[in-house]
């Protein structure tokens, strides 16, 4: 099965954070036995619409630059046709990269993230059309499937994406602390985390225009170097307004750690309330505090709900999952 894979981010060199978990698919449906060529915009000129802040937040700092999107979009469409040649499927990931992969004629499957569907859901006349002409949709939770459906996707499959898994849970550290792992940014939900947590141990791992909301922020740490804090956290939390999937509280999941987490999104598939941690209401910093308070104060509490966590991340996380579930998709589209 041959595979160009078309995406608007993606790592151009060891410890660049663009598109990581893109790349980290890849490789996983390469190990399922798919050869894939990518094409991003590290391959070919994109005028300064990529990379940077990422497209939306280069366009708001620049306006002029949506004067380029079509040049652009020329531009990705012709090395899409060129990788596409030999190719059997166009896998395209975010919407923008659909357009480019129906200019190549093959099948396309498209892979919603998150960004895209909100974006999508604001202007449906700009984009519906990119989802209703892929053969098949591919969307990591639920939550964005059901967006996908409603934006008119024709054959919608959910494929969670697959976390870093170690072999072991180690002990976490004493006396236990909160880890928040992400971008400092408003959809984050870091002022409530901020209001929430004042006061409580909480280690801040990342970095975005709110900083100063955080300022005990460490900054952002590689992502295969993240191991080692959730090893020592006691609970992970993800306060999010909005979330698409969620990798952050799966990966804590994996480490055997208990997950506080708003109830939106990806976020919903990913922690059982009361089983594998506790849900709280987005923007509500009381019912956040409380959460975190509970399992703070509860080491059995967090201990059960860690090995739950674990356990579910084995059976629904794994690498093969994906690249299985991914080479099916692909045959799918075929036929």
């Amino acid at each position: 099965m041959k595979v160009a894979v078309l995406t608007t981010s993606y790592p151009r060199y060891e410890g660049d954070a663009a598109g990581i978990f893109v790349r980290a698919a890849v490789e996983r449906a390469r190990a399922a036995g798919a050869e894939i060529e990518v094409v991003s915009p590290a391959a070919f000129r994109h005028f300064g619409v990529a990379y940077g802040h990422g497209i939306p937040g280069n366009l708001r700092r620049r306006p002029w630059l949506v004067l380029l999107l079509p040049v652009f979009l020329a531009s990705f469409a012709r090395a899409a046709r060129r990788a596409a040649r030999g190719a059997d499927v166009v896998h395209a990931h975010w919407i923008p990269s659909g357009i480019p992969a129906l200019a190549t004629g093959k099948p396309v499957v498209l892979q919603l993230w998150g960004s895209d569907v909100a974006l999508a859901n604001r202007l449906p006349w700009a984009f519906r059309w990119v989802i209703r002409r892929s053969r098949v949709v591919v969307c990591a939770s639920s939550a964005l499937a059901a967006d996908a459906a409603a934006l008119g996707a024709r054959d919608v499959r959910v494929v969670p994406s697959a976390v870093d898994l170690p072999a072991e849970v180690a002990e976490a550290e004493e006396p236990p602390h909160v880890l928040y792992v992400g971008r400092l940014s408003e959809e984050k939900g870091v002022r409530e985390l901020a209001a929430a947590a004042a006061a409580l141990p909480l280690v801040v791992v990342g970095d975005g225009p709110l900083r100063d909301v955080l300022p005990q922020a460490v900054g952002w740490v590689p992502h295969d170097e993240l191991g080692p804090w959730y090893e020592r956290a006691a609970v992970v939390v993800v306060p999010s307004h909005r979330e698409g999937y969620g990798m952050v509280a799966r990966e804590a999941m994996g480490h055997g750690r208990p997950v506080v987490a708003t109830a939106v999104g990806g976020l919903l598939d990913a922690v059982e309330d009361g089983v594998t941690g506790l849900l709280v209401p987005s923007r509500d910093p009381t019912a956040l505090r409380e959460a975190l308070e509970r399992l703070l104060g509860d080491t059995e509490l967090r201990r059960e709900y860690g090995r739950a966590a674990r356990e579910r991340a084995l059976a629904c996380f794994g690498e093969g999952v994906e690249g299985d579930a991914m080479l099916g998709v692909y045959r799918d589209a075929l036929s």
